[in-house]
């Protein structure tokens, strides 16, 4: 333990204070020895630089349980499932300097339940590099990411009836082996509607 909270730059009674409150995850034990690794170590250096970031102990406590029992990164992307999407890993500290003062347990809950993260030890990966782009980019702009969670949920249900449409489409016509070839052309009809919308949207206003 002293070598440990040394390493963390922390005191012993530190150490002691942040494991009583569950901040970090328990030793292994081999009878009255505790071992603790170098995912603890992380933990606690992830725990001083929340810190330093002005988030409260008991609000890391929260996202550190919300750590703990997330959703495992090899169910968020799927083992052999097809994506265009590239992956984002990050460390709970990047991930509250994308979203600054937005990252709370509620958002992240949120966040897991839809599926755009999940955790792989003391590392987040978010499912899309363009979604954490749009998604900080909107916070920047002011909006809260409650909503921009919200909006998203919602967004997921009317790509799913999107989806499900083309491949409908594709497949009275042809087979499952040739939806990855013409998933462009889904994209590209989904772009151009939306894009067509927006313009509708905004003559409406002018």
């Amino acid at each position: 333990m002293e070598e440990l909270a040394r390493l963390a730059g922390i005191t012993v009674r530190t150490l002691r204070f942040y494991r009583e409150r569950g901040l970090i995850p328990p030793p292994r034990r081999e009878g009255r020895i505790a071992w603790y690794d170098d995912r603890h170590l992380a933990r606690l250096r992830t725990i001083s630089a929340l810190l330093e970031r002005g988030h409260t102990l008991s609000g890391i406590a929260e996202l550190a349980e919300a750590f703990d029992h997330g959703r495992d990164v090899a169910d968020l992307l799927g083992m052999d499932s097809p994506t265009e999407e590239t992956p984002v890993r990050l460390t709970p500290e990047e991930l509250a300097d994308h979203f600054a003062g937005e990252v709370t347990p509620e958002n992240l809950a949120a966040a897991m339940e839809l599926g755009y993260l999940a955790t792989d030890g003391e590392e987040i990966v978010h499912i899309s590099r363009r979604l954490l782009d749009v998604s900080s980019a909107l916070v920047r702009e002011g909006i809260p990411l409650a909503e921009v969670l919200a909006a998203g949920k919602e967004l997921r249900a009317h790509a799913d009836v999107l989806a499900d449409l083309f491949a409908n489409l594709i497949l009275r016509h042809g087979t499952e082996e040739d939806l990855p070839r013409l998933r462009p052309l889904a994209r590209s009809v989904v772009e151009a509607e939306m894009s067509l919308a927006l313009d509708r949207r905004l003559r409406k206003r002018s």
